[in-house]
């Protein structure tokens, strides 16, 4: 009985890391989190109304994906990305899975291509919603999704890793004012060129929508800096 509580328990502390972890990336994305700035394990701790330990926790998840960097004896300093930075992960994004759309076109059912179609219809609902954090999970979960049909998964661990690296800053205003929408409608565009069996136009689709992800973010860039 002991062993079977303490197992309880750990789940519990567990289900707890992941939720400051999760609510950390959203004051990352939504701007709350500064690059550059210092935060210490128990401020937050204390602004989410839990021990130090499930945040200083979820903040060492962080740094391993890049998110922030510990400072010792102070805390952790949310990591910046460049334009240069931005730049070298959106080239890397555009020569992994613009071949790799195409070569699933070719490849997968549309029973496959069909099961993503609810994730592409709720980016497209959550830019209506102004809901920027369910907006970026469907996105993600669509894009990972999608690759997952080539059957590599080093490859999707990789987009993944880059996804995460090239977070999102300053969008929060662009999502106030629906400029979220065109990308996410290209979801829906890349999916039925992608049905239709179309792999150059999907392609062409897939090299656009990166791009337009990239000038999104330097748009909410610049305008979070001025």
């Amino acid at each position: 009985m002991g062993h079977l509580k303490s197992r309880n328990l750990i789940t519990a502390h567990e289900r707890l890391r992941d939720q400051v972890a999760h609510a950390l990336r959203a004051a990352l994305i939504s701007g709350e989190l500064r690059p550059g700035e210092l935060y210490s394990a128990p401020g937050l701790a204390e602004d989410f109304g839990v021990s130090a330990t499930p945040v200083r926790e979820a903040m060492l998840d962080l740094a391993r994906e890049g998110l922030v960097e510990p400072v010792r004896n102070k805390g952790f300093r949310v990591t910046e990305v460049n334009e240069r930075d931005l730049d070298q992960y959106t080239e890397i994004r555009t020569l992994i899975e613009v071949p790799t759309v195409g070569r699933i076109t070719c490849t997968a059912s549309a029973e496959q291509l069909q099961a993503l179609r609810p994730l592409a219809e709720e980016i497209v609902s959550a830019a209506r919603r102004h809901d920027l954090i369910g907006y970026l999970e469907a996105d993600r979960q669509f894009h990972l999704g999608l690759l997952a049909l080539a059957g590599n998964e080093r490859l999707v661990e990789t987009v993944g890793d880059l996804r995460k690296r090239s977070r999102l800053y300053g969008l929060t205003a662009l999502n106030e004012r629906g400029q979220l929408l065109p990308s996410a409608e290209e979801h829906l565009e890349l999916l039925e060129l992608m049905l239709a069996g179309d792999a150059e136009g999907a392609q062409k689709c897939m090299t656009r929508h990166l791009g337009h992800v990239r000038s999104l973010w330097a748009k909410g860039e610049g305008r979070q800096a001025r």
